[in-house]
């Protein structure tokens, strides 16, 4: 079985008293500073160890937790006595007698099933089979897939275009350098040397990655998603649902530094938001239960372990992309004196050395004018542009492998094929992870860490994504209370 957190910290903490006790035992009685130097050094790093082990296992739990609870209520209503179906059920059962019918009119479903009853193993048959999925906007799956998306969304699109529309987003005061164009991590250049607009990507990310016409269409002929008050005689017409989008670009168009254009004004107020959020990620944990359910309901072959994993990979890269950029702008208003915290904190000490977030010496690339741990800086740079939690994921854990290969290089141990620790080791860790977070000028990595926490599988949280994750948080945390 795997080991939880709390497991692997004792197993490192006694592979580190092991190693602490060889090296005591080769020192002369007069080393008695360096011996109490080593055993500092041992208590510091058996510390660290337990509490992001403590943090990782309070995540888990929390998580699984959340799990068990909505599994819980699914099989509740499952397995109901009562002999009148509930919504969902009724739902489920009528989308699965739509599966069926269009499967009397279509061929390939009945191919993939039998491709994956042939090989039941290969994970490439899973992706092509979504693939196909998703090019076909009249499947019931594809027709679920978006209106849950069009749901979840209506709950986020109130929220995150409140405020003036012509007011431009405050920001603390010298924090103009803090944005996506610092330090070669600007969006792509379109064809011609122009930038991609906002006004265009936003438009373009609202709709399903898919091979078919269909996306989340907003006609004029369509029901608002926003609340519109009672019409009047000096009100305005209603405009088309094209424009409703626009507000929302000027909303999203500077991430760096906005503020909420009004303040929490009554009891209960400043509660309101974070609650919202709540309820958006409980749907949103919902919309994937129920995708989920209802397809391996109509592709028995996905029932395996891996296939399931697969399959839900899956439905993550075609159900967050064009949710994502409003869900964060939630969570950035929820954040947002974290945020504003950390802002003025990178501003302070945008133009500290590595020596002086204290790196030993040995840690600095070999040239003076070489940028320190350019490619995790990058890397982390990397994690706006991507609209899916494990796409993000991925880039955190290139991040961190790229602090340990830089470091082996720095300290000429990259020859002997040795482990990253025997570079660094986990006191150095945090150090080097708060410069390179100091370096990116984002901020918004506070919002991104929250969303990534809620939304990836709770297995990675045993694993190293959870624990890049969690010393990614620790090192945000750490240059938020720079003073």
């Amino acid at each position: 079985r795997e080991l939880t957190p709390l497991e692997e910290a004792s197993l490192q903490n006694q592979k580190l008293k092991a190693a602490y006790e060889a090296r005591v035992a080769r020192l002369n009685p007069s080393q008695a500073v360096q011996k109490t130097s080593l055993t500092l050094s041992l208590q510091r790093q058996m510390m660290e160890n337990l509490v992001i082990a403590k943090a990782r296992e309070e995540t888990l739990q929390r998580k699984m937790e959340e799990r068990r609870l909505r599994l819980q209520e699914a099989a509740n209503r499952r397995f109901s006595s009562s002999v009148a179906l509930t919504p969902e059920e009724q739902e489920q059962r009528a989308l699965y007698a739509a599966i069926l019918e269009y499967e009397q009119d279509h061929d390939w479903p009945r191919q993939w099933k039998a491709q994956l009853k042939r090989s039941p193993a290969d994970l490439s048959v899973v992706s092509g089979l979504f693939s196909c999925l998703l090019s076909c906007p009249e499947h019931p799956i594809s027709q679920l897939l978006r209106r849950l998306q069009c749901a979840v969304y209506a709950r986020l699109y109130p929220a995150v275009s409140r405020g003036p529309a012509d007011a431009s987003p405050a920001s603390p005061s010298g924090l103009s350098f803090l944005s996506l164009d610092v330090g070669g991590s600007s969006l792509p250049p379109e064809p011609g040397g122009r930038r991609l607009r906002a006004s265009r990507s936003l438009h373009c990310m609202f709709s399903v990655p898919e091979h078919g016409p269909a996306a989340l269409r907003h006609s004029q002929s369509s029901t608002p998603l926003a609340d519109s008050g009672a019409p009047g005689p000096a009100e305005p017409p209603e405009t088309p649902r094209e424009s409703s989008f626009e507000d929302l670009e000027r909303f999203l168009a500077s991430p760096e530094g906005w503020a909420p254009a009004e303040p929490p004004s009554g009891p209960g107020q400043d509660t309101a938001l974070p609650e919202l959020l709540k309820g958006v990620v409980r749907d949103i944990h919902n919309a994937l239960d129920r995708l989920l359910a209802l397809t391996l309901l109509a592709f028995e072959g996905l029932g395996t372990a891996a296939g399931k994993d697969q399959c839900l990979a899956c439905l993550e890269e075609a159900f967050f992309p064009p949710l994502w950029a409003p869900l964060l702008a939630l969570y950035r208003t929820v954040q947002q004196p974290r945020e504003a915290a950390l802002a003025r904190s990178m501003e302070r000490h945008r133009h500290a050395d590595p020596a002086a977030m204290g790196l030993a010496s040995r840690l600095f690339p070999p040239s003076p004018g070489r940028p320190a741990y350019a490619s995790a800086v990058q890397d982390l740079r990397l994690i706006p542009l991507e609209s899916c939690p494990r796409r993000k994921l991925e880039c955190i854990v290139r991040a961190l492998r790229g602090i340990c290969e830089c470091a082996e290089e720095y300290c000429g141990t990259r020859d002997a094929r040795s482990l990253a620790t025997a570079a660094i080791g986990a006191d150095d860790l945090l150090p080097i992870l708060s410069y390179v977070v100091l370096q990116t000028g984002l901020p918004q990595l506070v919002s991104e860490c929250a969303a990534l926490e809620e939304f990836i599988h709770e297995g990675y949280l045993i694993g190293e994504e959870g624990y890049c994750l969690t010393s990614l948080q620790s090192a945000l945390s750490y240059v938020e209370s720079l003073q």
